[in-house]
């Protein structure tokens, strides 16, 4: 297919078009998706949905996308379709409750404390070599964007509403994604025994 072979070698015009056509699609499977596992979603949600999906299809050179081949006549739009059905539902099994950074422990401490505040109680903690190597270790397991994310918003002290102009994001999204990998690193901590 010469039009997706266009978009695979980045032709702009071609990724526009790529975008027109299937957005749309894209969005509708989302929302069926969903109202079939009988799950409400904000819209900043489905959009975040919509922009991890098309993230995937593009990340390393556009690697899945170039996976489609049209075997048994199956369109370009039915294959989307699929892989817009298989990640929402991934997405949905991935889906915990929302982990506030303030909610704390038995101890009182809480994961905000860990990654903003730099009270002696963070620092002592930072000290400490063996929390600090479980820290690394922990972020190293992020997906790329979200160590990016953690780069902008903890190394570089950019607020929320910095990252969401930056990242070209809506607010929800950004709230959204802080929230997500706050979560994986608490759950991290957990599994390695600490923070409770």
């Amino acid at each position: 297919m010469e039009f997706l072979q266009s978009c695979l070698k980045g032709d702009k015009q071609a990724w526009a078009e790529f975008i027109s056509r299937y957005s749309r699609l894209i969005y509708n499977y989302i929302h069926s998706v969903l109202s079939v596992k009988g799950r409400a979603a904000s819209a900043e949600q489905v959009d975040d949905i919509f922009q991890e999906i098309f993230h995937s299809l593009i990340k390393d050179n556009c690697k899945k996308l170039s996976t489609y081949r049209g075997k048994n006549g199956c369109s370009l739009a039915s294959w989307l379709r699929q892989v817009t059905v298989n990640f929402t539902i991934d997405y949905l099994r991935k889906l915990k409750p929302t982990v506030s950074i303030d909610a704390q422990d038995e101890d009182g401490f809480s994961l905000g404390d860990l990654l903003a505040d730099l009270s002696s109680g963070a620092i002592e903690f930072l000290n400490d070599q063996d929390k600090r190597k479980t820290l690394a270790e922990c972020i190293g397991l992020l997906e790329s964007t979200e160590q990016y994310f953690l780069e902008l918003f903890l190394g570089q002290g950019l607020s929320l509403d910095e990252i969401k102009d930056y990242l070209k994001i809506k607010r929800g999204a950004v709230d959204m994604r802080k929230s997500r990998i706050l979560e994986k690193l608490q759950d991290c901590f957990k599994k390695k025994g600490f923070l409770g």
